[in-house]
């Protein structure tokens, strides 16, 4: 997937960016918190990685003049800007990574490669009702978690199901935003549009308002 910096509005951004290219980048950047993470990191990868994801999400935040407060993860796994001000998503996988922020509205976040397996594993995530319209399709599996994954990073609670809490509309590839909704737990019936980009091997979903 192509690197890249998108103001989605005037309280809006996200970027994706190659976490080898940003590998060089400083840290100087990062809160003093942060740096203290970054350096508690005992694989080299995986410092990669994180670091990769703070990179994005100052360049979005670059795109829509905001600066960097750094940012904490809550008991859900959740980051937030240490100023309190705005809402934040990230995400990783092998040589990408990518972040999205909102000044006013949670956002969420999913990054992931179309594998072949992901068919055989559709019933652990998967309803039913969603199984009978993604046609056996690697793509259209792949889709289906990264929104779900985007979804239950915009709620930003530990507890909900994928496959029991967050179902789906019928979609096809032909379609660049998705709906789906959190339903039968306490969060019931909060709804989302999910928009979504496929390049090559890689799903890119994100929540849109």
């Amino acid at each position: 997937m192509q690197t890249k910096i998108e103001k989605i509005s005037p309280l809006s951004a996200l970027a994706v960016n190659n976490i080898q290219e940003v590998s060089q980048n400083g840290i100087d950047f990062l809160s003093f918190r942060e740096k203290l993470s970054y350096a508690n990191i005992s694989r080299d990868d995986k410092k990669i990685e994180w670091k990769g994801a703070r990179v994005a999400i100052k360049s979005a935040l670059d795109c829509i003049s905001l600066p960097y407060p750094g940012f904490f993860k809550d008991e859900h796994g959740k980051s937030h800007p240490m100023d309190g001000y705005g809402y934040v998503s990230l995400t990783h996988t092998k040589g990408i990574a990518a972040a999205i922020f909102h000044k006013d509205m949670p956002v969420g976040i999913d990054l992931d490669y179309v594998r072949e397996k992901v068919v055989r594993l559709g019933p652990k995530f998967l309803d039913p009702s969603e199984i009978e319209f993604l046609n056996n399709d690697p793509i259209l599996y792949t889709v289906a978690w990264s929104a779900k994954e985007s979804i239950f990073k915009c709620q930003g609670r530990r507890g909900i199901s994928l496959k029991s809490n967050i179902l789906l509309d019928p979609f096809s590839l032909d379609d660049h935003v998705i709906k789906g909704r959190v339903y039968q737990s306490e969060y019931s019936d909060h709804f989302y549009n999910v928009k979504v980009e496929v390049e090559n091997d890689i799903v890119l979903t994100y929540t849109i308002w």
